[in-house]
C-alpha cells in the first residue's frame, strides 16, 4: 500500500504543481470542475450505500456552475461576504454577465423544488434526496471552489494556491508516517482508528515547516504566514475527520478507487476541501493585502 502511495503521489504532484504554477486561473478551474464532479458522485455514492439517492444530475449542474461564478468572482477587484462580487449599483445578481453565489443556490433550492414535486420517487426518498443533494453541494463543491478563488488572487495567488496544497501535503505525509510509526494515543476513534494525537501534532509542525519554505516567494510577514499555515493545516485535518465520519456512516473504507494507495478522488482533497477557503479567507479578510 506504501509503494503505491509513495508512486501515484511522485506521478500527480508534478503535474499539479505545474498546472497551479503555470496555469491560467480558467484551466485550472476546468480541473477543479472535474475534480469536483468526481468527488460528488463519491460522496453520491456513500449516500446511496445507506439508502440515499441524490438529485445528481441538478447538484452536478450547479456545482458547474458554481465553479464557473467563483472564476467569474477571481477577476473581481473587490470582495463582499454576500455574494463574493461587487454587484452593480442597479443590484443586479449578476455582475459582469457573472452569477453571484447566493444566486447560485437560490437556483439550486429552486431546482430541488421542482423536482421533489416533478419527479415520481416516492416520498420515503423525498428528504433523504434534497439533503444528500443539498450536502453535497455545501460540504464538497462550494468549499472546493475556493481554490480558484486562492488561483486567482492577483499575482500571488498560484503560490498561495500551492502554499494550500504544500501545507496539507506535509501534513498528510508527515502524519502517514509519524502516526503509523510511533502513534499510540487515538484521536478520534469513532471517526478514524488510525489517526493519532502524535500524527495530528506531527502533521502541524509539518505544515509549519512547508510554510517556512514558501517565504520568499509569499509577500507576507511572518507571522501571517504561521497563521495561514496554522489555521490551514487544523481546517485541513478537521477536514479529513469529517471524510473519514462520512465513510464510516455509510460503511465504506475509501471513497473511491481511483488513486492507487490514496483511494478515492475524496479521499485525496477531503483536507483542501477545508484547508483552501480557510487560506483565502485570512488572505483576504485578515491580511488584506493592499495592491
Amino acid at each position: 500500500m506504501t509503494w503505491k502511495r509513495v508512486a501515484t503521489a511522485v506521478v500527480l504532484a508534478p503535474l499539479v504543481v505545474g498546472l497551479v504554477l503555470w496555469g491560467s486561473t480558467a484551466i485550472v478551474s476546468l480541473v477543479i470542475a472535474l475534480v469536483t464532479l468526481l468527488g460528488l458522485f463519491e460522496y453520491f455514492a456513500l449516500g446511496e450505500a445507506i439508502g440515499h439517492r441524490a438529485y445528481r444530475f441538478w447538484t452536478a449542474t450547479c456545482a458547474l456552475v458554481l465553479v464557473y461564478a467563483q472564476w467569474r468572482a477571481s477577476a473581481a477587484p473587490a470582495y463582499n461576504l454576500t455574494g463574493g462580487l461587487i454587484a452593480h449599483e442597479n443590484g443586479s445578481w449578476f455582475p459582469g454577465g457573472a452569477p453571484t453565489l447566493d444566486a447560485v443556490f437560490f437556483l439550486f433550492v429552486l431546482g430541488v423544488a421542482v423536482l421533489t414535486l416533478g419527479t415520481r420517487r416516492p416520498l420515503v426518498e423525498v428528504l433523504p434526496a434534497a439533503g444528500i443533494s443539498a450536502s453535497g453541494l455545501l460540504l464538497v463543491a462550494f468549499p472546493l471552489s475556493f481554490a480558484i478563488r486562492l488561483h486567482g488572487a492577483g499575482t500571488q495567488g498560484p503560490v498561495l494556491l500551492l502554499f494550500a496544497l504544500a501545507i496539507v501535503w506535509a501534513s498528510d505525509t508527515v502524519a502517514y508516517f509519524v502516526g503509523g510509526t510511533v502513534g499510540k494515543h487515538p484521536l478520534a476513534p469513532q471517526l478514524s482508528p488510525k489517526k493519532t494525537w502524535e500524527g495530528t501534532v506531527s502533521g502541524f509542525l509539518g505544515s509549519v515547516v512547508a510554510a517556512l519554505a514558501f517565504m520568499p516567494w509569499v509577500s507576507v510577514p511572518l507571522v501571517h504566514l504561521m497563521g495561514m499555515a496554522a489555521l490551514g493545516n487544523i481546517a485541513g485535518q478537521v477536514g479529513d475527520l469529517l471524510e473519514s465520519g462520512y465513510k464510516r456512516s455509510a460503511g465504506i473504507k475509501d471513497s473511491g478507487s481511483l488513486l492507487p494507495g490514496h483511494g478515492g478522488v475524496l479521499d485525496r482533497v477531503d483536507a483542501l476541501v477545508l484547508a483552501a477557503p480557510v487560506v483565502w479567507y485570512y488572505w483576504i479578510l485578515i491580511y488584506s493585502p493592499r495592491p
